[in-house]
């Protein structure tokens, strides 16, 4: 039998990683924010797809948003994994790639994929600390792991 590409485990490790970061950093700064139910965020994922019956969903939607979560963190991780193998400086200068792919990663889902999505208008964050605030964990949690866990892939190839 032959062995799965070697760049394919550490594809989905890194999502994992990736995923698991923003997940966290997201209910801690929303429990911190309003002390509420850490599980709404995951039911303001799933309202990109059900709307605002997700916030009624109860454990259902909140698994279905976790679910979502994790599909979009593969997604954005198949992405860098993708270009990086066309383009070797994003490996080389992983740092830099992964903070300018934070920034592309927040542009890209605020912009575009939230406005886009069924999630109900006025339910995230329109001033500007949270913009940067939203901006600065999706550089860490999600574009710093991506760029190191490729480059690490691909070194190792």
């Amino acid at each position: 039998m032959k062995p799965l590409n070697p760049v394919l485990k550490p594809l989905f490790l890194t999502a994992l990683l990736a995923g698991t970061l923003d997940g966290l950093a997201a209910v801690i700064m929303y429990c911190a924010k309003t002390g509420k139910d850490p599980m709404n965020v995951f039911r303001y994922i799933a309202s990109g797809v059900f709307g605002s019956d997700a916030f009624a969903g109860g454990t259902t939607m909140a698994i279905w948003g976790i679910v979502f979560h994790f599909i979009i963190a593969l997604g954005w991780t198949v992405l860098f994994f993708v270009f990086a193998l066309r383009v070797s400086m994003l490996t080389k200068h992983w740092p830099l790639s992964g903070v300018v792919y934070g920034v592309v990663v927040w542009l890209a889902m605020s912009q575009i994929v939230v406005p886009l999505s069924r999630v109900p208008a006025g339910t995230g964050s329109a001033d500007w600390s949270g913009m940067i605030r939203a901006a600065l964990i999706l550089i860490v949690c999600v574009g710093l792991p991506i760029a190191y866990g490729c480059a690490r892939a691909l070194r190792s190839r």
